[in-house]
């Protein structure tokens, strides 16, 4: 008779504990990257009152009788791989993880994990949770500002006071590029046909660089042309360029000289020479040389700095090379197009002035870009995640944090990046809670209905021993 009151009671404390569960589960429905638990019963100790016997020859065999004493819970377990639901925030630093990976965030030097991407930058710049976990990742190589340094991972700073700012840079490409066609009488006036281009110094100063271009009058076919430098501008539309006596003002007020350089030519003018048969561009100043550096630098007596000559990773620059490849000499209606163009034509070395970082992108992979006011975008890090043998047996801590446990796995300090695994990390969004409202208050029905049964368990056995001690009147 004891033995199913106990039962009964066993059948209460494991329903109880499955109503905790589900009540957490509901409480938390809205619980940025929550995972639901599930609780899971198994049946415990049995008394054998009658061991099984074999058959023999003359008498079969029997089974044993044993007595069940209730239940307890087997497990409690968390849907920690199971995504939950999208929500947009359009924040930057809030991020989502596809997949099974965890960010790896840490405080006091104790790396834990967390599904939770709702970040923030504190007062050094550094990414951090809301409630202060520094988030980990790895450096730019310094060696090349472009990689990655998949080293041990370490607190990552976007918005650190050398992040806040975009170094300018000095240009070093051009390229000329449209047609010329030899009728447009802007070619053979005094003035010329006006080309310009605007470069940067290696302080970040901008500067216009004009040229005209002539037909040169010695060659009968119309196939030579000659461009020449005619003024170099600051900001303010003040004359940069000299002239070439050292005595005179102008040096004073200009101080620099620019000429174009190659193999064939030195000087303020350079020839381009087309095909007259194909109108196809043949050479720049001769020896079939298709670009030319043009050079500025100061003049002799001025006390003006080498602003146009400066280093960009290590190499030195010292001038701007201009690419004439691109020129052809076709008719146009009597209207000559060429124009310069700053940089090269892959865009690279155009040169910039100095930014500031305006935002912050973050990509599939976890790298962090910074986005400037100069056009810049450098690459400041990249956040990586930990991924786990059996992340079901990782340790809730609370606040959306795991900590790695023995039968987890452990987490080798290095990380990996989240697509190495097929995941993926999205930027502006938040991954909400996993709960499935109907099947928490489907499982509350039947965890109510359960309760209730063990109960009844208790009360008719309590009647049944009250029957029992009545017999004695």
């Amino acid at each position: 008779m004891m033995r199913s009151l106990y039962s009964g009671v066993a059948g209460l404390k494991t329903h109880q504990t499955k109503m905790d569960v589900i009540g957490n589960n509901i409480a938390n429905v809205n619980t940025i990257g929550f995972k639901s638990s599930s609780v899971l019963f198994r049946d415990v100790l049995y008394q054998t009152t009658a061991s099984a016997t074999g058959a023999t020859p003359t008498t079969g065999g029997t089974n044993a009788a044993q007595i069940g004493l209730g239940t307890k819970v087997s497990s409690v377990q968390a849907t920690i791989t199971e995504n939950g639901a999208a929500q947009s925030t359009n924040n930057p630093y809030d991020l989502m993880l596809n997949g099974e990976s965890f960010f790896v965030v840490s405080r006091g030097g104790v790396n834990t994990f967390t599904k939770v991407g709702n970040f923030q930058v504190d007062g050094a710049g550094c990414l951090v949770t809301s409630n202060g976990y520094q988030v980990m990742g790895w450096q730019v190589d310094p060696e090349n500002p472009g990689q990655i340094k998949k080293d041990t991972v370490s607190a990552l700073y976007p918005e650190s006071a050398e992040n806040k700012v975009s170094s300018p840079e000095q240009t070093t490409d051009s390229y000329m590029t449209g047609n010329i066609d030899f009728t447009d009488p802007d070619l053979t006036s005094t003035d010329g046909k006006a080309v310009s281009v605007s470069i940067y110094d290696a302080l970040g100063y901008s500067y216009t660089v004009k040229f005209k271009l002539t037909q040169d009058q010695n060659q009968a076919d119309g196939s030579l042309y000659n461009l020449e430098i005619t003024s170099i501008r600051d900001a303010n539309n003040v004359e940069m360029l000299g002239n070439d006596d050292p005595t005179t003002a102008d040096v004073v007020e200009g101080g620099y000289q620019a000429v174009f350089q190659n193999k064939s030519t030195d000087g303020t003018t350079i020839q381009l020479k087309f095909n007259p048969d194909t109108g196809a561009f043949e050479y720049a100043g001769g020896a079939d040389e298709s670009t030319a550096l043009l050079n500025i630098s100061p003049m002799a007596g001025s006390d003006k700095g080498e602003v146009f000559k400066s280093s960009i990773n290590g190499e030195p620059v010292e001038g701007i090379t201009i690419d004439f490849s691109n020129l052809t000499m076709y008719e146009s209606d009597g209207n000559a197009t060429a124009k310069m163009v700053r940089g090269a034509t892959d865009s690279s070395g155009t040169g910039r002035s100095m930014g500031t970082l305006n935002d912050v992108s973050i990509d599939t992979s976890g790298k962090i870009y910074g986005v400037y006011s100069n056009g810049e975008t450098k690459l400041l890090g990249q956040i990586a995640v930990a991924t786990f043998t059996n992340p079901m047996a990782l340790e809730a801590l609370g606040d959306g944090m795991y900590m790695a446990t023995q039968n987890s796995g452990e987490f080798d300090g290095i990380g990996q990046s989240v697509d190495e695994d097929g995941g993926t990390m999205t930027q502006g969004v938040l991954e909400m809670s996993n709960v499935d409202l109907s099947a928490e208050f489907t499982e509350m029905i039947t965890t109510q209905r359960g309760f209730q049964a063990n109960s009844r368990i208790i009360t008719t056995s309590d009647s049944m021993l009250e029957e029992l001690v009545n017999l004695k009147r």
